[in-house]
């Protein structure tokens, strides 16, 4: 592996600096202020919009998708470096490029593995940034770290699929802009074959049916970054049988293969929040005065920062390693690194922060810095994607067997 980046990417990532800092830093308090104003938490402040524009313009938009017919076609060793970035302002970033979870992983996967009908129904205005979507999987009744144990039933009926279960922490539901639903559900659920029991339908969010039953607080916060979570209900809903992504049976298939370009756009993100703190926790440090000298040169900070910087330094070698191996063995190839950077770094990240917020004190669980609303993504991280525990157990087996006939 080429530790340096390729001359593309150089290219993007001093256009994407020169775009975080000339407009997506500034508009951070404008987009607090606009959305203290609107009318709907979730409605999308202006300068979000202007933000949208001015990304396109600079032509720093779909940058996640790999190939050239949907997106910029960049490796992801090329786009590794750019979600890094995007990391520093999670709130506006991801969003301003159209690269924002969930509809990034909504838009592979309609790419990869919806027809023709329903890419341009849905996965056309999604590139386009005019509408958003929502993945319906996570059940309250249910643990859904095993995505078999999902009870949603989605029934043949003649012409049409009837869908019939309740979901929470439904990311993007919540957002006026989101139009279309993702949903996992069982078609067999007596099936043999426990991993060909569940389908995936898509569901129009107008569908006579499905109800927005309550919003989803993320430690207390409301994730505008996603649209929003929310605990959604679907009563006897019907769509046609060619709403089917797909094929019956084929819904865990594309689950996983959904998640695993989204792990590791997380890991890049979580890198550039750990950065983000860093440069926080030095500028506090450099500025604040304890017990009669800067806080810059008491020991436990200074180890803070140092810890940090190696923390920071270790991840994105492993996440590069794991996008490159992504680039050139495929996602199965690299399934063992894949579960490594979902382990590592969310709980590295959180680490990190955790101790830019000790060195802000009262202001770093507050509103006037970003720290706390960034702990939050970066322990939420812990669970979405699958949670640490099973990445740990796969990864065991994995290593187990690596060394059973020892």
């Amino acid at each position: 592996m080429d530790f340096a980046y390729d001359a593309r990417t150089e290219e993007l990532r001093g256009r994407l600096l020169a775009f975080m800092e000339e407009h997506v830093r500034p508009a951070e308090q404008v987009a607090r202020e606009q959305r203290a104003a609107l009318a709907s938490p979730w409605d999308t402040p202006q300068v979000v919009r202007d933000l949208q524009a001015e990304a396109r313009r600079q032509g720093l938009w779909n940058l996640f998708l790999p190939g050239t017919e949907y997106g910029a076609g960049l490796t992801n060793l090329q786009y590794a470096p750019l979600a890094e970035i995007t990391g520093h302002s999670p709130e506006l970033a991801p969003t301003a490029l159209n690269c924002a979870a969930p509809d990034t992983g909504n838009m592979e996967l309609l790419a990869q593995f919806g027809d023709e009908r329903q890419k341009k129904r849905w996965l056309a205005p999604l590139l386009a940034g005019e509408i958003r979507s929502a993945f319906a999987m996570t059940e309250p009744d249910v643990a859904s770290s095993d995505a078999t144990n999902i009870e949603t039933r989605i029934e043949r009926d003649g012409d049409e699929y009837v869908i019939n279960g309740r979901k929470w922490y439904i990311s993007g539901a919540m957002n006026p802009l989101c139009s279309v639903f993702i949903v996992m559900g069982k078609t067999d659920p007596d099936g043999s074959d426990i991993r060909r029991q569940q389908s995936m339908v898509l569901v129009p969010r107008d569908t006579p049916g499905l109800v927005i039953r309550r919003a989803m607080r993320v430690y207390g916060y409301e994730d505008h970054q996603h649209g929003g979570h929310a605990e959604v209900v679907f009563e006897n809903v019907r769509v046609p049988v060619d709403h089917l992504i797909g094929e019956e049976g084929g819904g865990f298939a594309i689950a996983q293969a959904r998640l695993g370009p989204g792990r590791i756009h997380h890991c890049m993100r979580l890198i550039g929040m750990a950065e983000r703190a860093v440069e926080l926790m030095c500028r506090r440090a450099l500025t604040r005065t304890a017990f009669g000298k800067p806080l810059a040169r008491q020991g436990v900070v200074q180890q803070w920062i140092a810890d940090a910087r190696v923390a920071i330094e270790q991840l994105r070698l492993l996440v590069l390693k794991t996008a490159w191996l992504m680039d050139t063995v495929g996602n199965k190839g690299a399934h063992t690194e894949i579960q490594a950077i979902k382990i590592a770094t969310p709980r590295t990240v959180v680490d990190i922060i955790d101790r830019a917020v000790q060195l802000h004190g009262a202001g770093g669980v507050g509103q006037d810095f970003p720290l706390a609303e960034l702990w939050a993504a970066a322990r939420t991280l812990r669970l979405a994607d699958g949670p640490d525990e099973v990445h740990q157990r796969s990864l065991a087996h994995r290593e187990l067997r690596r060394h059973a006939g020892a």
